[in-house]
C-alpha cells in the first residue's frame, strides 16, 4: 500500500490522490464545495515562503489553502508520469 501524507507534506510539483478529508464539518463541507473529494487528483504548483499558503491544482481549478488545512487532507502520492 502506497504511503499516505498530508497535502500539506507534498513538495512543489508532486501530485497525489486525495484518500480522506478529516477536520470540523465546516471545513470539509467548504473543501467539499471547493472540489476536493476523496479519488480526485491534486498538484501542488507552490507554497509561498514561511510556510504560507499552498497552490493547489484540481483539475482545471486552482486553489490557495492554508497549510493548517491543508494538513487535513490526506494524500496518496502519485508518481509524476501517472499524474
Amino acid at each position: 500500500m502506497p504511503d499516505r501524507k498530508p497535502l500539506s507534506r507534498l513538495a512543489p510539483g508532486q501530485s497525489g490522490v486525495i484518500s480522506a478529508i478529516e477536520g470540523p464539518e465546516g471545513l470539509r463541507l467548504r473543501l467539499a464545495a471547493l472540489g476536493f473529494r476523496a479519488g480526485r487528483a491534486v498538484l501542488l504548483v507552490r507554497q509561498a515562503s514561511l510556510r504560507g499558503p499552498l497552490h493547489v491544482r484540481l483539475g482545471m481549478t486552482d486553489v490557495a489553502l492554508r497549510p493548517a488545512d491543508a494538513g487535513g487532507i490526506t494524500i496518496r502520492p502519485v508518481a509524476p508520469s501517472a499524474a
